[in-house]
């Protein structure tokens, strides 16, 4: 059997350390096809704005792209990767591929994922509802033969499922498992997890990174401590994997800059941060549209995008995914709420150089 592609030691140490990764949308154009140079426009934005990385082939880029029909699961992760191997960077970017369905499809996008150079798999349990804990986990580690992995924790809003305790555990101890992602929007399930990878043998092994909207900067603040058989355990959530930064990303990773400012020192905490957490919040209800189940979430995105003129429109591949109603008035409602964090004269600055054929 081909030997699993391993992490290099620089995107080990930035995974580790925490980073920016946004979820990369998928640009269509009117007729609901690829529409290349905005697909390669949004991979320029996520580099050029300083992110860690991005995370293509996931919820954000629409699942619809590994439809027969449809056939584009290959060339956006393809795009995607050729635009980061072009911007020459000198700093690691860590390029994680979405990978979903039963282990026989699952295999085949990890090997897919592997050749095209990803470090890492974010692997989703959705759509597996049938299959025990067990069977979960037999899947995952096939996986990691092929692929370093990220584990999710998806919310059952949107095609996730409760996994407790010793479910994440197991997972855990598994070696080519190096991230967790948890995205259950539960404070109790975010816990588990934590907890489970503190109790674990490899707890210094495995990154957390949060998924959970709703509480980004608090997550990222935290400091989570365990009693593990005598002795006291602290991990934090290091960094995002996040749909949400997928839209005003330079922010983002200006936020992420400051917080890790605050962990270097130990502190203390801005009360101002706090604040400017529960303002990222109400923009993420705009945008995520938890008032009707989540179901505006990626058009919210893509409305965003649209406006800054990196998205052509806010079409989806499914024709009936449109923004639900009162939600366009919700982010106009943001949008001057909290204009401090915009990233709109970034954009405005380098969507010439983003959109021209290089």
């Amino acid at each position: 059997m081909k030997e699993a592609k391993q992490l290099s030691q620089a995107a080990e140490e930035l995974l580790q350390r925490g980073a920016v990764i946004p979820a990369h949308p998928l640009a269509l154009n009117a007729s609901r096809e690829l529409d290349e140079a905005r697909q390669r426009a949004l991979t320029r934005y996520y580099i050029a704005s300083g992110s860690g990385g991005m995370a293509v082939g996931v919820h954000s880029t629409q699942f619809e792209i590994r439809d027969p029909g449809i056939g584009l699961y290959e060339p956006v992760l393809r795009l995607a990767a050729e635009e980061v191997d072009a911007a020459g960077l000198e700093r690691p970017f860590l390029k994680i591929a979405g990978i979903c369905g039963p282990t026989e499809q699952a295999l085949a996008e990890a090997e897919l994922a592997a050749k095209l150079g990803y470090d890492l798999g974010l692997v989703s349990m959705g759509g597996l509802k049938e299959w025990n804990e067990d069977e979960l986990l037999e899947r995952m580690e096939a996986i990691t033969k092929v692929i370093p992995v990220f584990g999710f924790y998806l919310q059952p809003a949107v095609g996730g499922r409760r996994l407790g305790y010793s479910f994440w555990r197991r997972l855990a101890e598994l070696p080519g498992v190096k991230a967790i992602k948890m995205a259950p929007f539960n404070r109790y399930e975010t816990i588990d997890v934590v907890r489970a990878v503190c109790e674990s043998s490899r707890r210094d092994e495995v990154a957390l990174y949060t998924g959970n909207d709703d509480n980004i900067v608090s997550d990222l603040l935290t400091t989570y401590r365990f009693p593990v058989h005598g002795e006291i355990v602290e991990k934090r959530i290091v960094g995002g994997l996040l749909g949400h930064w997928a839209v005003w990303t330079a922010k983002a990773v200006a936020l992420m800059e400051e917080i890790h400012a605050i962990r270097d020192l130990k502190g203390p905490i801005p009360v101002e941060l706090l604040t400017r957490g529960q303002e990222i919040t109400d923009v993420n209800g705009a945008l995520f549209d938890p008032s009707h189940g989540f179901s505006g979430s990626i058009p919210g995105i893509h409305e965003v995008l649209r406006r800054q003129g990196l998205l052509e429109g806010r079409w989806c591949l499914n024709p009936d995914e449109e923004l639900s109603p009162g939600q366009l008035e919700e982010i106009d409602r943001v949008y001057t709420a909290y204009p401090h964090l915009n990233d709109d004269e970034f954009v405005r600055r380098h969507l010439k150089e983003w959109l021209s054929d290089h």
